[in-house]
């Protein structure tokens, strides 16, 4: 499988990307989309990225997830502090693999 393309959201703790292993992964704001309206994010997020990866359990229903041209992985852990998500990294790259454009998974 080629590495996917990920874009983390602003709210996860940044370093949580030197996490995910053999993936492009990059954060909101080091693409300057900081501060980004969810609806505009995700577009400009489209046309770059295969994986939308957040902790946002209310994205799924504000947006319609479905309609994007990339998947969408919402984790839910207790806050996103760090260490709250380090114990999720190994049902991310489970979920990672063989996923497809418009599916929505929760971890």
């Amino acid at each position: 499988m080629p590495p996917l393309r990920i874009l983390l959201d602003e709210c996860i703790d940044r370093r949580f990307r030197s996490h995910i292993k053999e993936h492009d992964v990059r954060t909101v704001p080091e693409m300057g989309w900081a501060g980004s309206r969810n609806g505009d994010l995700l577009k400009k997020a489209a046309e770059e990225f295969d994986v939308f990866v957040t902790v946002d359990r209310n994205l799924y229903f504000q947006q319609n997830l479905r309609d994007l041209p990339f998947a969408v992985i919402v984790l839910r852990v207790a806050s996103n502090r760090l260490h709250n998500l380090l114990p999720h990294v190994p049902a991310l790259q489970a979920a990672l693999t063989g996923l497809r454009p418009r599916q929505v998974t929760f971890v």
